[in-house]
């Protein structure tokens, strides 16, 4: 019965998210105008230099990685590493966060190492990320206030600064409770075992300021969150209606979706769109939520592009898993 329970929670609840949201965002919205602005407001041959940054993030990511693996003395070659980020996306999209722990099992069976010391790697890489994300979060929020405070309807000096003050509270607040639980010594479950994850995360941290080549491991990041925006930038290029919207724009639009990513789903689908379409409602592409004809733009947009990246994980995951089965085959005696 626990495992029964445990399965709906880990794949029934991203579907049920996936299925809600899509439903919220497309329930009022012409279908047959999207497909009216697909047809007449892309030009799909901007997607080339989308599909080709996509895969050299992949590329750049399996190299941060093996930063991390080799402070492990674990060396795989890069093709095995490449292989297997194409595949974390792969697996991800059809059971969310499952990724992750496949492309530990692969590496550590491969190179015949330590499954814990390879999933502690995996751990700072994903930690890394996270920190990425909440750093860019700040930054935009600041750059683009004005957007966020015009859909809100608070234009008044005085509400700004609480509404800044708020936000800044709200970050110390959080800081301060990661803080006690990972000094804690309390028994308490809940505690114990998010005091677990917090140590965990922690020294996945301090291991990347440990190991050589951390100068390295920073230019790679920027390099993978670099070709992550440069992607979405060229996709606005490919429609009539968001050609124009503006670097600052664009970064809204991605800190949106990236934050959206971390809502499990099935491949982003449900918080990816509701992200875009309403980043774009920010800059006056469509209405949130989408209630109008009109709002067939936004809707086009985050369709297509979030479309385009997940054929692309279904065709570099078959590369990978074929590559993978023909070293398995070659490698028998």
């Amino acid at each position: 019965m626990k495992k029964v329970v445990s399965a709906l929670l880990k794949y029934g609840i991203p579907i049920a998210i996936s299925v809600g949201l899509a439903w919220f965002l497309y329930k009022n919205v012409d279908l047959d105008a999207i497909k009216t602005s697909l047809r007449q407001d892309v030009n799909y041959w901007w997607f080339v230099p989308v599909i080709l940054i996509n895969i050299l993030s992949h590329v750049f990511r399996a190299m941060r990685w093996r930063l991390q693996l080799r402070a492990i003395d674990v060396h795989p070659p890069l093709l095995a590493l490449v292989n297997s980020i194409f595949g974390t996306y792969f697996v991800n999209l059809l059971f969310p966060r499952l990724g992750e722990l496949w492309r530990t099992g692969y590496i550590a069976r491969r190179e015949n190492a330590s499954f814990s010391k390879v999933l502690g790697s995996m751990v700072g890489d994903r930690l890394s990320d996270t920190v990425t994300v909440l750093l860019l979060t700040v930054i935009t929020f600041f750059l683009a206030q004005d957007a966020f405070l015009k859909f809100l309807g608070q234009n008044d000096t005085s509400q700004n600064a609480w509404v800044m003050a708020g936000g800044v509270v709200l970050c110390l607040s959080g800081l301060a409770a990661l803080v006690w639980i990972y000094r804690s010594t309390s028994t308490n479950t809940i505690i114990a075992k998010v005091r677990g994850i917090v140590q965990d995360l922690w020294q996945g941290l301090t291991t990347i300021a440990r190991m050589d080549g951390k100068w390295w491991f920073l230019l790679y990041t920027l390099l993978i969150w670099g070709c992550y925006y440069t992607q979405l930038y060229i996709a606005s290029w490919a429609f009539s209606f968001t050609q124009d919207l503006g670097a600052l724009a664009v970064l809204v639009l991605f800190v949106l979706s990236s934050i959206g990513m971390a809502v499990p789903s099935n491949g982003g689908l449900g918080p990816w769109q509701f992200a875009i379409i309403f980043g774009l409602s920010l800059y006056g592409v469509g209405a949130f939520p989408p209630t109008t004809p009109y709002d067939a733009q936004a809707s086009a947009f985050s369709w297509l592009v979030w479309g385009v990246q997940q054929l692309l994980i279904i065709v570099l995951g078959i590369f990978a898993f074929a590559c993978i089965a023909f070293e398995k085959k070659t490698s028998q005696p």
